[in-house]
């Protein structure tokens, strides 16, 4: 019996969290099944992949589509990939610069694979919590549902994106998936778009050589209420699962890790890994603001952290990597934007994460690349 084509993937956005992990799990597979690895970013890849299946290719989607076909053109496995898989992100702070952006991006990306590749067969797109409506206040539908209703919001770019990948692959032999994480753990040897897991632990490095208290500076909701998380690892396993199975095809599904953090119990733990005592919050105290603008907290802090990196190592550069803007609203709501994962189950999803050990192993992952400082054990008195 003959074996069936080897796969050839392309990977967009490959210096961000969720590209890198899909390249990560795409390189364990053995070469039997993945022929060929294609990666794009706009910027070079910032740790060198050694597999010889890996082919850099530098792309920004924003760029004239013939443009993009002509770098892609350049190399002969364009044509036979199978497997295409889009996390590519250009970041602004207002939703409206967000679409401008980001739906041509994939829109671009569409038309390039769509006209290229006459061995496609599935195209993975990443969206997330956005998708309910989860940054506009509470939803009617806790845990989110892939089937609920799109939210009211204009400037949501997920949903044009989704209307995009529809109409395309009407009539097309590929089919799609969208993969829907929710406040994404993970690490990337680079700066990237967003990263929770960076910005915690820069604050709390900060405010442990500022001498500052290390309570909990956002929400009551937040502490005390249940947030769930998504490993990047995990987003990298369940793209590449969905895209091979046959019955996972047109299909989105959820991604989280399966249980739940309760920031009381967990973030004195974090504090731990960095030296530092966190007093439990008083949240009636008058003097505690009632909204912490941790961007204009964050605007003179840079010299402080050149000394911390200064001390005991890291990259200067990982200061302008924070998502300053991103961690007063993901953990100051006072909402729940908890996601189901009993579709993905249904389909055959297996895999389960303990969303403290990602986050933890996440913060070594960046120690053992440089981006973050190792530091010393012993708890100070902060």
């Amino acid at each position: 019996m003959p074996l069936p084509p080897k796969k050839v993937a392309f990977v967009t956005g490959a210096n961000g969290i969720s590209g890198f992990a899909i390249v990560e799990h795409l390189v364990r597979q053995p070469e039997s099944e993945w022929s060929h690895i294609l990666v794009s970013s706009r910027r070079p890849m910032a740790v060198p992949l050694t597999d010889p299946r890996i082919t850099f290719v530098a792309i920004d989607f924003l760029d004239p589509v013939p443009k993009i076909v002509q770098a892609l053109s350049a190399y002969t496995e364009a044509k036979d990939i199978t497997h295409a898989f889009f996390t590519s992100y250009v970041h602004a702070n207002d939703f409206k610069l967000l679409r401008e952006k980001n739906v041509p991006l994939f829109r671009n990306f569409l038309e390039v694979m769509d006209t290229m590749c006459p061995r496609l067969e599935r195209i993975c797109l990443q969206t997330g919590g956005k998708n309910y409506g989860a940054h506009l206040g509470p939803a009617l539908n806790i845990p989110h549902r892939e089937d609920q209703p799109r939210s009211d919001d204009p400037d949501n770019f997920y949903y044009p994106q989704e209307d995009d990948m529809f109409a395309v692959a009407k009539g097309k032999k590929w089919g799609w998936n969208v993969i829907r994480p929710n406040g994404v753990i993970g690490f990337t040897p680079h700066g990237s778009g967003i990263s929770e897991v960076l910005s915690m632990a820069a604050y709390l490095l900060l405010v442990r050589e500022l001498n500052e208290s290390a309570a909990w500076p956002w929400s009551e909701f937040m502490w005390t209420g249940a947030d769930d998380k998504s490993y990047a690892p995990a987003i990298g396993h369940m793209s590449v699962w969905a895209t091979t199975e046959e019955h996972c095809k047109n299909e989105a599904f959820n991604c989280v890790n399966g249980d739940i953090i309760i920031w009381k119990y967990f973030w004195p733990v974090l504090a731990k890994h960095f030296g530092i005592n966190a007093p439990e919050p008083v949240f009636d105290d008058p003097k505690r603001p009632k909204h912490f603008d941790m961007e204009a907290w964050a605007k003179d802090k840079r010299p402080v952290w050149e000394r911390v990196v200064k001390k005991y190592g890291g990259k200067v550069e990982a200061f302008d990597w924070c998502s300053w803007d991103y961690l007063p609203w993901c953990m100051g709501r006072t909402w729940s934007s908890l996601s189901s994962m009993n579709k993905a189950r249904k389909f055959g999803w297996t895999r389960f994460d303990d969303s403290q050990d990602t986050y933890l192993s996440a913060i070594r992952c960046f120690e053992n690349a440089g981006v973050l400082p190792r530091i010393p054990a012993q708890v100070n008195g902060t």
